[in-house]
């Protein structure tokens, strides 16, 4: 154990406890961080790779030992920096809970982040993945963020257009992987009346079923917790990352053929072909609630992989590619992991 400014980095440290799947890995070394003066001490004088920790929930370790250098965002704080009629503009800590904000900001009557409640990770990791759930993506409420590059050690902000969101995409997965370190984010929030988002049909019947007519948003998000308390496992139980795998998107002529030999297919038209649902590929490829040793496929959710205790991250990963295999062979469609793997 090495104190440096006060600061603590862990030699030899767990990583069971950081990560959603609960897979165990040693990081060789291990320091969590609350400010970008403690984060600029760190790296001045670091020689280790590095590689950046949020709420771990989506990622996979597949090695035991990791000589890097695992820094753990713990940058916190939510205040309003921008404030209309119609509007407020939020400075956001990247080492807040993703969920946690959502929850503040309906209790503060805020709206345009409720269809995203109980995502899990941190506020950081929201633009990196471009989260979204029920019609509604990170970058529809997002202004900008502040981002530590961890060569020059300087500030840098991106703008949403900076950012290249796409499904499930950004920057920060392609060429400005890996070299940065999200401290703050931006988003814009309505302030009443919202516009209300319940064009999904799951979200429509609960909101029917409660004989709600005229829902706010602490209504949606409330639905929405209830649809994903139903169909996703609980990580704190049952070891998960979430959806493992992007939903694929292919030509609408390669799904309409697709159509003629699977009537039953799920997709949803998008501006460049069709989305094909890869929970409905994966089931009908036989492997929802598909056991293999300590690993699996969930039962409820086709699109989950689980560790029922003592799997190992390369079996979920072999898991993973034997799921894409036979996706591929039997649908002609390549299956894209979400989750980052390493």
């Amino acid at each position: 154990m090495l104190i440096q400014s006060k600061t603590i980095i862990h030699s030899d440290f767990l990583l069971k406890n950081h990560n959603t799947f609960h897979i165990q890995a040693t990081a060789e070394a291990f320091v969590e961080v609350d400010s970008v003066r403690v984060l600029k001490d760190i790296l001045k004088d670091n020689k280790r790779p590095v590689q950046i920790l949020g709420g771990g929930s989506n990622i996979l370790f597949t090695k035991e030992y990791y000589n890097a250098l695992f820094i753990k965002n713990g940058i916190k704080g939510i205040k309003i920096v921008e404030d209309d009629a119609t509007s407020v503009v939020l400075e956001i800590g990247s080492g807040e809970g993703w969920h946690d904000l959502v929850i503040w900001a309906v209790e503060h009557d805020f709206g345009g982040i409720e269809n995203l409640s109980l995502i899990p990770g941190t506020v950081g990791a929201s633009p990196i993945q471009n989260i979204g759930a029920y019609g509604v993506e990170l970058k529809d409420v997002f202004v900008k963020l502040e981002a530590f590059n961890l060569q020059t050690l300087d500030i840098q902000y991106f703008t949403n257009e900076k950012c290249q969101f796409g499904y499930r995409d950004s920057v920060f997965k392609k060429e400005a992987k890996g070299q940065f370190f999200i401290t703050k984010v931006y988003l814009k929030l309505t302030k009443p009346p919202h516009t209300i988002s319940t064009q999904y049909g799951d979200i429509s019947k609960i909101l029917q079923d409660k004989n709600i007519e005229k829902p706010t948003i602490k209504d949606i998000s409330e639905a929405v917790i209830q649809i994903r308390q139903s169909k996703l496992p609980d990580p704190s139980i049952l070891g998960n990352a979430g959806s493992f795998f992007k939903n694929p998107e292919i030509p609408i002529v390669q799904f309409q053929a697709l159509q003629e030999a699977f009537p039953n297919i799920v997709g949803y038209n998008t501006e460049g072909g069709v989305k094909v649902a890869a929970g409905w590929l994966i089931e009908q490829s036989g492997w929802k609630g598909k056991r293999v040793g300590d690993v699996g496929v969930h039962e409820r959710q086709a699109l989950v992989l689980v560790n029922y205790g003592d799997g190992e991250g390369n079996e979920i990963k072999a898991l993973s590619e034997q799921i894409q295999s036979s996706v591929k062979e039997k649908f002609g469609i390549d299956l894209m992991a979400e989750v980052n793997i390493l």
